[in-house]
């Protein structure tokens, strides 16, 4: 029951932050000029969005930060919080922070210097590694138990990996945070997911007592709501790059604190399905000389392109993520708190 009111009341005020600063942020962005420019090779329909502002994200990132600094602190000063769980969720907090830097930068370039592509691929990667090199090494020295070279599978118990540990969970890492990125592609869609992941994250948290955790999952489900008030379709904002790679290093951050990150698998099922889709599609498109798998690419472009509207994609992913969220609850349940 506590956790239940530690967890609404982060989640109202960041909801409340995020929804807010729309109403200023907005107008704001429309005066900087900070319009999103849409590619020629997405749907025809997607043109009428050109100019709607980006860098939106902005709005959830500080509500997020604000709210998880509000009550995660206020849970420290009013009872005893081992000081190994604070560190975890404040380094957690860094690594989303300066994935949503690099994201920034990338639509900083994009729109103000007006080099549509960004930051260069080779760019994004370097520095999205360094982050996660970064934050698993702060993990092993500042946060969790020195020598941090395993993680915990349900109903198998703790595997050790040794130093390849760091290799997997960085690729792991980046993985997530750039199929964050190519989820957000439709009205909505990015912020829905997120909003639901985040609401699975702390069920888990819940379960396995990690306060830190809660206010964390719910300050991320409170700030996407909130963003959502605007960027629900029709979207008067988009997130931009500044959002995606922060909500993919959010939900890093909280499966990594949980030491579960494994069930990404499921919670990040959409996440993944968006990303391998484009994986997919290119190899196969190689592999053909021209021919395509998919109508286009990421897999919410081809229902698209298929007739659905980005209200029922919306749905009906959001469903997809609820669906395996709740396995992945299950599996914490049984095989972990009970293994």
């Amino acid at each position: 029951m506590e956790n239940c009111l530690w967890a609404l009341g982060t989640a109202i005020v960041a909801f409340l932050i995020s929804s807010l600063l729309g109403r200023f942020l907005i107008p704001f962005l429309h005066k900087l000029k900070f319009g999103q420019t849409i590619l020629e090779i997405g749907p025809d329909w997607h043109k009428k969005k050109q100019g709607t502002p980006t860098m939106g994200g902005i709005m959830f990132i500080v509500a997020i930060l604000v709210s998880t600094a509000l009550f995660y602190g206020a849970r420290i000063a009013t009872s005893s919080v081992l000081v190994l769980e604070q560190w975890n969720i404040c380094i957690g907090l860094v690594m989303a922070l300066c994935y949503g830097i690099i994201g920034f930068i990338d639509d900083y370039i994009k729109v103000v210097k007006k080099r549509n592509l960004g930051l260069t691929a080779v760019q994004k990667l370097v520095m999205q590694f360094s982050v996660a090199i970064l934050y698993l090494l702060a993990l092993r020295y500042l946060g969790k138990d020195a020598g941090l070279t395993s993680t915990f599978i349900p109903f198998v118990g703790s595997v050790e990996l040794g130093w390849f540990y760091y290799v997997i969970a960085s690729i792991v890492i980046v993985g997530i945070v750039n199929a964050t990125n190519l989820t957000d592609g439709i009205d909505g869609l990015d912020g829905s997911i997120t909003f639901f992941a985040a609401i699975i994250m702390m069920l888990m948290s819940s379960m396995l007592s990690n306060i830190g955790g809660v206010i964390e999952s719910a300050a991320l489900a409170g700030g996407c709501l909130g963003f959502l008030v605007w960027n629900f379709h029709p979207a008067k904002v988009f997130m931009g790059d500044t959002g995606s790679l922060f909500l993919g290093g959010m939900v890093c951050s909280v499966l990594f604190a949980l030491d579960v990150p494994v069930l990404v698998l499921l919670i990040g099922i959409v996440y993944l399905a968006e990303m391998f889709s484009v994986v997919l599609q290119v190899g196969y498109f190689k592999l053909t000389h021209g021919k395509r798998l998919f109508k286009m690419s990421p897999i919410h472009h081809h229902f698209e392109m298929c007739g659905w509207s980005e209200v029922k994609i919306v749905c009906v992913f959001s469903l997809v993520t609820v669906i395996a969220g709740v396995l992945a609850a299950v599996l914490t349940y049984f095989g972990v708190v009970n293994f």
